[in-house]
């Protein structure tokens, strides 16, 4: 890689929120740590059952966060000694400081002629503008236990933000969020979606599809009430914290699979009559999936979305976040299903693919490092 030659004797180190899954962010990590063999990589909790055979190839550290009680499962209630425990790391002799920040990641103190780039995929949601969704999740005393430590949260996040001396964001929605919260410019670098592992079917389904966590700012809610409504099948795939009302409230032709292996997501991505997208997301990289199997994608007008997806040509959009407005798309697609070309879709879904992330980050990180600090 010519763009990182100069990186060849250079030390790095890779700081990621925690290793608890496999998700966007460590998708993410697992690019990072293809592009940088020899980096040492720092998260706050690391569960080695949980990560990819490609991250586990390298030194891994935890922060003192990992020795609490339970930290494995309620490393959430631990946010407010993530700050300390982040500053506590010893980064001296690294020349090179990758921060993937979506959780506390990004405030660790380097040495004056240490580099830190920082791979934002979202500024902590939880801290700004989806921190009143997140309060009503709570319980009250929960609430009241929150509150403080909430305002100092608040204020270390945007004061972090200044130990880093480039910003990199995931879309153009988080770029504009990182201005908002921090007032830092960025470069957006979309992050890297496994396209090649997805497929088309020549066969089809008769259901509409959700995939993702269960949670609120999700609005699984939305695709819930609406194919209650429409008496259109819909399937499920995902858990999170909604998923035993979403369960209750669910009519007979809803069907919750939960968690599934990769192979199952696959071929019901490459079966589903569409792609039911309903939440607003900083990238979203389940419609890309979805448009790598060759499946038009009906998502809310907001965040990433709008970004990946292309009105009438790899999906349609519903303008409001209401079940009326996504009833009224998904009748909209049923008129013109047959104009989608799955070959058109899966062309959109390679602009997105990891050598494009691979590339794009290639380039720029290595102009930065030129640059210097």
């Amino acid at each position: 890689m010519t763009e990182l030659s100069n990186t060849i004797d250079m030390k790095v180190a890779i700081i990621h929120h925690w290793l608890i899954g496999m998700r966007g962010g460590e998708k993410v990590l697992e690019s990072l740590c293809e592009m940088f063999p020899k980096a040492e990589l720092f998260t706050h909790v690391y569960n080695p059952s949980a990560i990819s055979d490609v991250i586990k190839k390298h030194r891994i550290n935890t922060t003192f966060i990992q020795r609490l009680p339970g930290s494995r499962h309620y490393y959430k209630n631990y946010l407010p000694l993530m700050p300390l425990a982040l500053e506590q790391l010893d980064l001296r002799g690294y020349d090179l400081v990758i921060s993937i920040e979506s959780g506390p990641a990004k405030g660790v103190i380097v040495p004056p002629n240490t580099l830190h780039i920082c791979y934002c995929n979202t500024p902590m949601r939880y801290l700004w503008d989806l921190y009143h969704e997140y309060l009503k999740e709570g319980n009250k005393i929960k609430r009241l236990l929150l509150l403080p430590f909430v305002h100092y949260l608040r204020l270390w996040d945007f004061l972090s933000a200044a130990r880093v001396d480039y910003f990199i964001a995931n879309s153009e929605h988080v770029q504009k969020r990182i201005m908002k919260y921090y007032r830092r410019e960025s470069e957006v670098i979309y992050p890297p979606v496994d396209t090649e592992a997805f497929a088309p079917s020549e066969e089809r389904g008769d259901f509409y599809l959700m995939v993702g966590q269960l949670v609120r700012y999700k609005r699984p809610d939305l695709a819930v009430e609406a194919f209650n409504k429409t008496k259109k099948r819909l399937i499920v795939i995902g858990e999170g914290e909604q998923m035993s009302a979403l369960k209750k409230a669910a009519g007979p032709t809803i069907s919750f699979l939960g968690w599934q292996p990769f192979p199952v997501l696959r071929d019901h991505y490459a079966r589903c009559r569409a792609l039911i997208f309903p939440g607003e997301e900083d990238f979203g990289m389940v419609p890309v999936e979805g448009m790598a199997s060759g499946r038009p994608v009906i998502a809310f007008k907001r965040g990433g979305a709008l970004e990946t997806v292309v009105e009438g040509e790899t999906g349609i959009f519903f303008d409001h976040a209401d079940v009326e407005s996504l009833i009224e798309a998904i009748n909209r697609y049923e008129r013109i299903e047959e104009q989608f070309s799955s070959k058109v879709i899966i062309e959109q879904a390679k602009k997105f693919d990891q050598q494009h992330f691979k590339r794009k980050m290639e380039q720029t990180i290595g102009r930065m490092i030129t640059k210097g600090i």
